[in-house]
């Protein structure tokens, strides 16, 4: 895993020269989903301090056993909630995520809004946004951003820090670049029109494509396969 890891660090470093980028800005978040908690352990003593997980379970199961690793203790990682957000599991995200990236409806941010209310804390998210209007995949229309944000904007426990995507599978990285870059096109379009909002974080970019989403301004690229191998789903 070391050898994997230190790779993608590298072609981060390589895609961000190529943009005239600092790659200090941009996040390895490593999608740790469906691995055991022994495989979080590896990639944190080579460096990975934020996984991020699909299942709110398996978020709440990893979590309580980081708080008993030692090993962990002085620099605890950090959960990110990466896949579909079920609004009655909701309730259980609060103190133990830092960001979650799959909000794709208004009603799942009201729910947000009313279970952080209720720990007096605030829900940092970003707008899913099905860029190229697949059929398969949920998330915000890029048209329909502004009137989003706007109602989210009203919510006090609910902080909008920027956008994701899940782009379409392709063997061809390249094909992807038109995405991400409407992507980075429509958070600027939102900078400008939100300046109180802190717009800042673009999720974009997995394992196959994630060097062309930093080149087109990805601040957080999504790294799960290529890091900790294939899944095998049960």
């Amino acid at each position: 895993m070391q050898k994997e890891i230190e790779l993608v660090r590298e072609k981060i470093r390589l895609a961000c020269d190529r943009a005239g980028r600092d790659s200090e800005t941009v996040l390895l978040l490593g999608v740790s989903k469906t691995k055991p908690y022994s495989a979080l352990q590896e990639a944190y003593s080579y460096g990975i301090h934020d996984f991020g997980e699909n299942k709110v379970q398996e978020i709440r199961e990893k979590y309580e056993m980081m708080r008993e690793d030692s090993l962990m203790k002085d620099c605890p990682p950090h959960f990110h909630m990466i896949g579909t957000l079920q609004k009655n599991k909701v309730k259980y995200l609060p103190g133990k995520v830092v960001l979650i990236h799959s909000v794709d409806s208004l009603p799942l941010s009201l729910e947000i809004e009313k279970e952080y209310a209720k720990k007096e804390t605030t829900a940092k998210i970003l707008l899913e946004v099905n860029v190229a209007k697949e059929a398969s995949k949920s998330g915000f229309s890029l048209e329909e951003l502004e009137a989003v944000v706007t109602e989210l904007a009203k919510l006090p426990h609910v902080l909008v820090c920027g956008l994701m995507t899940v782009a379409p599978f392709t063997e061809d990285a390249e094909e992807n670049r038109p995405v991400f870059r409407a992507l980075r096109e429509a958070l600027f379009s939102l900078q400008k029109k939100f300046p109180a909002l802190p717009l800042t974080e673009l999720s974009m970019g997995m394992s196959g494509d994630y060097e062309v989403a930093v080149e087109e301004g990805a601040t957080i690229v999504r790294v799960g396969s290529f890091i900790f191998g294939e899944r095998v789903y049960l």
